[in-house]
């Protein structure tokens, strides 16, 4: 594998590996001196932390990211895979209209593992926990043939319903609130072996998912919410199905930024593909009532509509999108 930020050279300080630092001492680094949220009760350094959940019912998810399958070390920094990692998890929180509170990271590699790196992964974490209004509490540390990255986010709902998947009905708007398809671009770039333009490369490694719609999304009346990991017409399809409805979207109301429509060109691709079918940007897409006002920045993209002979299936101007759905793990 290509020299990376987790294989530095030289014998410095930064290329002192996990195995001389060991487990302790690395986490006593990472863990200490970090400002926490008023959420966190009590933080790492005991068997487990304490984090207040004040509506009674606290959200929670986990994402696994594993290196060759979901970054690589010669495309990514380690604070750009730490970010990467919170943002998957933050997003999912949001999407059921929850407030972040806290991280849980566990974390298996090599013993090679320069502990500088993996001090930036950390520092990875915090800044994109940090913005979103969580901490990072606590985790795992163990070893591994390869960096294996699993973070778990809670969340509270402040007294607000969780907005699922299932509560899209016949006759709502579907909407979305930030980036798709500059993640996809920018892996498209960087598979082509380029590093730019910075924007779209950027967009893969550190994706901006809109935290705050999410809430901002429930408390306006959104029937069903989920984010954007998979691609677009991958994660409505889940939608779709769990709330037994059509979605039909217009290719009229997407409109293609420069950047891709520039990109798609040098590459001849589609981009309107990586709109519909790429990942990891975590935008949120929601169904809301046909007199329900769309909050400020959602843009409304189609809408739900009774299941014909087709079923709960999404459709593009009436279609089938033929470049396929989005990313299925372990049949992609």
């Amino acid at each position: 594998m290509p020299p990376s930020a987790f294989t530095p050279e030289g014998g410095s300080e930064a290329s002192v590996s996990l195995r001389e630092v060991g487990e302790f001492e690395l986490i006593a680094r990472v863990a200490t001196h970090r400002a926490q949220p008023a959420t966190t009760v009590l933080g790492p350094g005991d068997d487990s932390a304490v984090v207040a959940a004040p509506d009674g019912r606290v959200v929670a998810c986990t994402d696994v990211l594993v290196e060759g399958v979901h970054f690589r070390l010669d495309w990514s920094s380690p604070e750009q895979i730490g970010r990467k990692a919170a943002a998957a998890n933050l997003a999912d929180v949001a999407a059921m209209g929850a407030v972040p509170t806290a991280l849980l990271v566990g974390l298996a590699c090599p013993s090679s593992t320069p502990a500088s790196s993996l001090e930036k992964l950390a520092d990875g974490l915090w800044a994109e926990a940090t913005p979103a209004g969580a901490g990072v509490v606590g985790g795992d540390l163990t070893s591994g043939p390869v960096i294996v990255l699993s973070v778990t986010a809670l969340g509270d709902l402040q007294g607000r319903a969780p907005v699922t998947r299932g509560g899209a009905r016949a006759g709502d708007r579907v909407a979305v609130c930030g980036r798709l398809g500059w993640s996809a671009a920018g892996l498209a770039v960087l598979g082509r072996g380029f590093r730019s333009p910075a924007a779209l490369v950027d967009a893969h490694r550190t994706p901006a998912p809109p935290y705050a719609a999410g809430p901002q999304a429930a408390d306006a009346g959104a029937t069903a919410m989920i984010d954007v990991s998979d691609g677009l017409l991958a994660d409505l399809g889940h939608v779709a199905q769990a709330s037994g409805v059509a979605v039909r979207l217009r290719s009229s109301a997407f409109a293609v930024p420069d950047k891709l429509a520039e990109m798609g060109s040098v590459l001849g691709l589609d981009p309107m593909t990586w709109i519909l079918t790429g990942g990891e940007d975590h935008a949120l897409v929601a169904t809301f009532g046909p007199d329900t006002p769309l909050p400020e920045g959602w843009a409304e993209i189609g809408v739900a509509e009774a299941p014909g002979e087709g079923g709960p299936v999404v459709t593009v101007d009436g279609r089938t999108w033929d470049g396929g759905p989005g990313w299925a793990h372990f049949t992609t």
